[in-house]
């Protein structure tokens, strides 16, 4: 039997009632068909009682019926990646999956009726909001981990329920997965339990699958471990994201600019000179350049320690301001003109701290295989961090990016990164 472990007081051999009726909304085929039936065909039921066959109708339900699977495409791809509830992308997501529809319709020169579009897009919103409210229910993660080498390691992760299995004769039913240290040296008996694990169709994962897909970072111990040498960013992708990056840093100039010119006037009445920070940062392919911010620490504050501390005393009133909704850092658009940095990528080093981790890491350069971000991974999970344990964490969640490098994480980045500006959340 299955040892509870972790916070294994109920058995993870059986569901609950309602999650056995539940259950079925899981399945995305069955979320569409609820928002089918309740975003599409009700609102025109709503709006002409059973009367669909007219045109304006039916094309509202078309239009709906696309919008739909734009939005629910899109959600899915976007929390896919770990720690990510769909409830802060819900509204976001459909909103421009019905704005694309409305210009669809506006240039083909199609009728539909705006209020029975609008219904559906409300009904839409609700229908999705709903299945997020009851999959932490219905849809948790059950594993169970032999426990062999580090594959216990992942239990102090609460995103799952865990438990151990304490007998290579055990007969696993209704989890998720086993969980496995795949180098321990497993006996045969052992190596038996999990073939006939996955021919009963259960997955097997090596323990470090799990703590990439639960935590959103890659542990590294050997490059080989994790074949990082085989593992290149797209090419295909690599070229276009420069070219959004060129396109969105020329239609935002105005506005930063705008923006940079009020706070750099503020620096100057309250601080006094020099406006501009400039700093030599490590960027694409190891090649140096110099990255520009506004400045908010005191003019005497001196090289000082390498990382902000919270309350730090060297940085100033105004400084504060600008640290928290990330103003100090809009100059950059300058570099993302110049091809030096990207809107969302791993933070660029300072040289210094680069020489460091090139030091204890030997494959800690693989880091600049892309280019650099104003914003990223990492900062959308720990912000900015004050200490070289942090820092490391830090590297985990940049090889993550690295790792599953692609456009539907960079969307997800940019929607965190819009979140926390308009919190301030995670500024030092």
């Amino acid at each position: 039997m299955l040892d509870p472990a972790y916070r294994g007081e109920t058995s993870l051999r059986g569901c609950d009632q309602s999650r056995r009726w539940l259950g079925f909304l899981a399945r995305n085929r069955y979320q569409l068909i609820g928002a089918t039936i309740f975003g599409a065909f009700l609102p025109a039921i709503a709006r002409t009682g059973l009367h669909l066959g007219g045109a304006v109708t039916l094309n509202t339900i078309f239009g709906t019926f696309l919008a739909m699977l734009i939005g629910a495409y899109l959600l899915r791809r976007m929390t896919d990646y770990p720690g990510t509830r769909s409830v802060y992308y819900i509204l976001p997501v459909f909103l421009v999956s019905f704005g694309v529809v409305v210009v669809l319709f506006f240039f083909i020169r199609l009728d539909y009726s705006r209020l029975q579009f609008l219904l559906s897009f409300v009904c839409v919103v609700a229908w999705f909001g709903f299945v997020d409210a009851i999959q932490p229910r219905i849809n948790r993660l059950r594993l169970a981990v032999v426990p062999f080498g580090k594959a216990e390691r992942v239990m102090s992760n609460n995103r799952a329920d865990w438990s151990v299995v304490s007998s290579s004769e055990t007969s696993v039913l209704n989890i998720s997965g086993i969980v496995v240290d795949l180098q321990a040296g497993l006996t045969a008996d052992w190596e038996r339990f999990l073939a006939r694990a996955a021919l009963q169709g259960t997955p097997v994962y090596h323990w470090k699958q799990i703590v990439e897909s639960l935590s959103g970072r890659v542990e590294v111990e050997h490059l080989s471990e994790n074949t990082f040498g085989s593992l290149l960013p797209s090419s295909v992708y690599l070229r276009l994201k420069r070219i959004v990056d060129f396109c969105f840093a020329v239609l935002l100039l105005p506005i930063f600019a705008l923006v940079v010119g009020a706070a750099a006037v503020a620096i100057w009445l309250c601080d006094g000179r020099p406006i501009l920070f400039r700093q030599r940062r490590i960027g694409r392919g190891g090649r140096s350049f110099t990255m520009f911010k506004l400045r908010t620490m005191r003019n005497d504050s001196g090289e000082g320690k390498a990382f902000t501390e919270p309350d730090d005393p060297r940085v100033t009133r105004l400084g504060r301001y600008l640290r928290q909704f990330r103003i100090d850092e809009f100059p950059q658009i300058i570099n993302i003109l110049r091809g030096e940095m990207s809107f969302i990528g791993p933070r660029p080093e300072a040289i210094e701290l680069a020489e460091w981790y090139e030091s204890q890491i030997p494959f800690y350069s693989y880091r600049h295989i892309v280019r650099p971000g104003i914003t990223g991974w990492a900062q959308v999970h720990q912000g900015n961090v004050a200490e070289l344990v942090a820092a490391t964490g830090k590297l985990q969640f940049d090889f993550y990016y690295i790792k599953y490098f692609s456009p539907w994480l960079d969307v997800l980045i940019a929607a965190k990164t819009v979140k926390i500006l308009l919190t301030g959340e995670g500024s030092r």
